[in-house]
């Protein structure tokens, strides 16, 4: 599998999961920080795997800051 490969299939399964209207972000990010844990996310998107929330997480620190929602959202990735 090349490395673009590999890059897209987890999107392609992030975006078949989010479903528009599915969750607003006060309903994901529980602890109200701002950002969103794996644990919240999988709260909202039980289908979600670490792999596929690693791929959405780019610092790679195990929390989706701002921008990486935005990211995220813009993309259909997540829900608005």
């Amino acid at each position: 599998m090349t490395r673009t490969l590999k890059l897209i299939a987890p999107i392609a399964v992030l975006a078949a999961l989010a479903v528009p209207g599915f969750a607003q972000s006060a309903d994901i990010d529980i602890n109200g920080d701002g950002m969103y844990s794996y644990p919240e996310l999988q709260a909202v998107m039980p289908e979600m795997s670490e792999d596929d929330f690693s791929v959405l997480d780019t610092s790679g620190d195990g929390l989706l800051d701002a921008d990486e929602i935005a990211v995220a959202t813009e993309a259909g990735l997540l829900p608005s």
